[in-house]
């Protein structure tokens, strides 16, 4: 088996890296990211990547904002990642071997695990979060617990669905070795881990992520620059009928506001072809048309597209079956109420590029918060946290449905285009035109 992991400023610092560096916003954290990087990129890989897995990686491909798209009103922080919120770390380990036809058990494989570590030690230093569900074709573990405490306790890892168990086994692998007293005479652990279906493109029978997989990719979790695309859990995921998987943004709110953070990470693997849209620009409908005849002056055709007329020759089957995993972190201080709430902002986000949660999808919502710390066994029988004033929480819903979009967007442009098991093959969007389409609009203004 030939699979490939990485924290965040290692392998793929030449993808995604030096993209983002360019967004700093200071001088000094330019050069503190390119020293890192650098210094970093001394240490050999764990693991080797397969030769067609390393061929993708080398593909250029833009981010939204390089597309000269701005969406919404705040602006991103220096990575505009999730882990632009302080101490939160992702890891992917991406699992990519053969081709051909399928043979169960056997391959092709492409697929992976990506992980979230909310903060260091949050066993001990758990963080308030909160959940929503869209609609339940999916699975999410250990949400009747968050939902029930209040609070996340362990990382949150995502993966396909067949995958699960042997997931959530890492985790507990993970944290029984940091934490030998669990199940004993500490509690247990009921871990987070999300699904999409990437059955597709994957030997999703095989169960290709083992236990060991994880602890690799935990082991390796980092906070800097985030791996997207098909990498990690979003190796084999299909979304609007384009190459889709992992896609990361964030938001940091002006001093007068708070000056609060909020980074949001999501897996991408769902909708149809005509229901993409980028900042209302019916994307998905017009793709394959001419463009000659799209334009501000033939009202006829650009109505038609609006009104989703629907060519013919898009294909149906199983793509109502998809699904998306919204991870939310803010470093504001919210209490579990107020993290759910953000929770179901963020499926304004996902609505904006055109998802109507199909029957067969799973969308599910998870946020976190590190502006509080609840203890695991404290001492007094009373503790303090900070709660920030519901009358206040505006900024916070609009810079999560910003950064939810935003993230669904680079999901989309950071994909690269995967052929998986009986040959099938899932193109990435063509960044040439998308351009063409979007000269052919004007895009309304929010």
């Amino acid at each position: 088996m030939h699979f490939h992991c990485y924290g965040q400023l290692g392998l793929r610092i030449g993808k995604t890296g030096n993209m983002r560096l360019f967004r700093l916003s200071q001088v000094v954290k330019t050069c503190l990211f390119c020293i890192l990087g650098l210094s970093w990129a001394w240490f050999p890989p764990t693991v080797l990547a397969n030769p067609s897995a390393a061929l993708m990686e080398l593909e250029p491909r833009p981010h939204v904002r390089d597309l000269g798209i701005t969406i919404g009103r705040y602006s991103p922080g220096e990575m505009n990642a999730i882990t632009d919120v302080q101490g939160v770390k992702v890891g992917h380990v991406t699992i990519s071997e053969g081709e051909g036809a399928l043979q169960v058990g056997q391959g092709p494989v492409r697929t992976g695990v990506t992980v979230i570590i909310p903060r260091e030690d949050v066993w001990h230093h758990k963080v308030p979060a909160g959940a929503f569900v869209l609609n339940g074709t999916g699975e999410m573990t250990g949400l009747a617990w968050v939902a029930e405490s209040g609070f996340l306790e362990y990382p949150i890892a995502l993966t396909n669905t067949l995958n699960v168990p042997r997931v959530a086994d890492g985790i507990m692998s993970w944290m029984i070795q940091r934490y030998p007293d669990i199940g004993i005479s500490d509690d247990t652990l009921t871990p987070v881990v999300a699904e999409c279906d990437d059955s597709r493109l994957n030997d999703s029978q095989g169960r290709h992520v083992s236990p060991e997989n994880v602890v690799h990719a935990l082991e390796t979790a980092s906070i800097g620059p985030v791996s997207e695309g098909s990498v990690g859990a979003g190796t084999g995921m299909v979304s609007y009928q384009f190459k889709g998987g992992i896609g990361t943004a964030s938001r940091v709110l002006p001093s007068e506001e708070g000056g609060y953070r909020v980074g949001v990470l999501v897996n991408a693997n769902h909708g149809r072809r005509h229901e993409f849209m980028i900042r209302g620009v019916p994307v998905g409908q017009v793709y394959d048309t001419d463009l000659a005849t799209v334009s501000q002056q033939n009202s006829q055709e650009s109505t038609m597209a609006i009104h989703g007329e629907i060519p013919a020759h898009f294909p149906q089957k199983r793509q109502d079956s998809g699904s998306i995993i919204i991870i939310i972190a803010t470093d504001a201080p919210l209490d579990a109420r107020q993290l759910s709430r953000l929770s179901r902002r963020a499926t304004i986000g996902l609505a904006r590029t055109g998802s109507i949660s199909h029957h067969g999808s799973g969308d599910f919502v998870l946020a976190f918060s590190t502006g509080n710390v609840i203890p695991h066994y404290p001492k007094e029988r009373t503790f303090f946290m900070a709660h920030l004033a519901d009358t206040h929480i505006n900024p916070l819903f609009q810079a999560t449905v910003e950064a939810t979009e935003e993230a669904i967007l680079n999901a989309l442009l950071q994909a690269t285009t995967v052929t998986g098991r009986d040959g099938r093959r899932f193109e990435a969007i063509s960044i040439d035109r998308l351009r063409s389409i979007l000269n052919a609009y004007r895009p309304p203004t929010r």
